[in-house]
């Protein structure tokens, strides 16, 4: 039920006022603006309905100090026995959202007071619709930013760049309807990780952002990363099989508030600095930022290791590698390239599934061929044929690679058997 505040100095219309509200909403009564920025601090009312003239201080003052020190504009509805037009205008000037006059009825009461409380829903609405993430239902990146810069001006506790681990190989093998599902799973997954109170924001298209309030130490930090990196794996094994390979985790880099700064901006950074190293060390795991320990080198993290961070693959290192068919393509052009330079010979397969098999079932070929291959062979879709380059391999290994597929695939598709080619490249 909807909270109403109703300030009047004149106590008999202040109960009048109640009198008429408090079937239809839960009301406060307060008669003096002092009085009324003690039970709006407490409260958090819905709206305010305040007598525009008061001793003290008059409805406009409370209006503008109640917005400055809450920060918000506050939806006001102003009584009044005045009819002089400026005094109108002045309030509405001052971004109120309706005036009643004295002696009003009560069902006029209810429909204006209903229609202020209806627009402030329809604008919060439109607010939240703007500033959410559609998908994961978190903080965009700007409704993030723009929050996190505040908080982190006044408040205390972590502020955690949150990774998803290979994430890149869920939407080439199982399409990005699967990918959509994960980022879903783990959107609930960092809801159930915090606190009510805590801010989450999406700010990439697998790279998250949070802001822990009052937590200060590592443990905390140790425990959040083990609780969502535990839970995201059996979340993608729920979603995509108990056989899943891909190594789905998660990387935490994590600066304290206000322990290494209030600026947002730096923090982020920082954040970051700590993020990488997890990237460095394995990852699926947590850093804090330490400035004796992280500044101290920085002059050893050069600009080529950051370099060779954004370069780093994240596919899965075990089985072949999956590519687009134009990365593909820029692979095999380069071992053309190399045919007369190395001795070591490179083959080109094409694997066919028969027409009319369904989109699941290529799916599940892919992720057969990528966990059946070596590291060091590239695979690509391409229409609905499945191409394959496999480095320093002859005819008597092209074919035992070929049937170990056949081997594994028939397994668990018996009545689904393909066909493939092959040829070795030539200088």
């Amino acid at each position: 039920m909807k909270k109403v505040l109703i300030v009047d100095d004149m106590i008999v219309t202040l109960m009048m006022t109640e009198n008429m509200l408090c079937g239809h909403y839960i009301t406060f009564c307060a008669s003096s603006g002092q009085e009324a920025i003690e039970i709006y601090r407490r409260e958090s009312p819905d709206m305010v309905l305040s007598d525009l003239r008061m001793p003290g201080m008059s409805g406009l003052e409370l209006q503008q100090t109640l917005q400055k020190e809450m920060r918000k504009t506050i939806p006001f509805m102003f009584m009044t026995a005045d009819h002089d037009e400026d005094t109108e205008s002045m309030g509405f000037a001052n971004g109120a959202m309706d005036f009643i006059r004295k002696p009003f009825r009560p069902d006029v009461l209810l429909r204006r007071v209903g229609n202020i409380l209806q627009t402030v829903d329809q604008i919060e609405g439109l607010k939240r619709h703007a500033s959410t993430d559609a998908l994961t239902g978190l903080l965009n990146k700007s409704s993030a930013e723009e929050k996190l810069q505040r908080i982190c001006s006044e408040a205390h506790g972590a502020l955690l760049m949150i990774d998803l681990d290979s994430f890149k190989p869920v939407n080439d093998i199982y399409g990005h309807s699967m990918g959509d599902k994960l980022l879903m799973s783990f959107s609930d997954i960092l809801r159930a990780s915090v606190r009510p109170d805590d801010v989450l924001g999406r700010v990439g298209g697998d790279e998250f952002v949070a802001f822990c309030h009052g937590m200060h130490d590592e443990q905390g930090i140790a425990n959040k990363s083990a609780f969502i990196n535990e839970h995201i794996v059996k979340a993608a094994r729920e979603l995509m099989g108990e056989d899943m390979s891909i190594p789905i985790g998660v990387s935490v880099g994590c600066v304290f508030v206000p322990r290494s700064g209030t600026d947002y901006s730096a923090l982020v950074k920082k954040a970051d600095k700590a993020l990488y190293e997890v990237k460095q060390n394995g990852k699926h795991g947590y850093h804090v930022y330490s400035e004796e320990r992280d500044e101290g080198t920085e002059q050893r993290s050069s600009s080529l290791v950051d370099l060779g961070l954004v370069l780093d693959e994240r596919n899965p290192r075990n089985g072949a590698m999956n590519l687009p068919f134009e990365e593909f393509r820029a692979v095999y052009r380069f071992l053309q390239r190399t045919l007369g330079i190395f001795s070591k010979p490179e083959s080109l397969l094409r694997f066919s599934l028969p027409k009319g098999t369904s989109a699941e079932t290529e799916d599940e070929f892919l992720l057969t061929l990528c966990s059946t291959l070596r590291t060091g062979d590239v695979i690509t879709k391409n229409g609905g044929h499945f191409l394959v380059l496999l480095v320093n391999t002859n005819f008597p290994n092209l074919s035992h690679a070929a049937e170990r597929l056949r081997k594994s695939w028939l397994l668990q598709h018996e009545d689904e058997d393909f066909d493939y080619e092959w040829t070795v490249l030539e200088p």
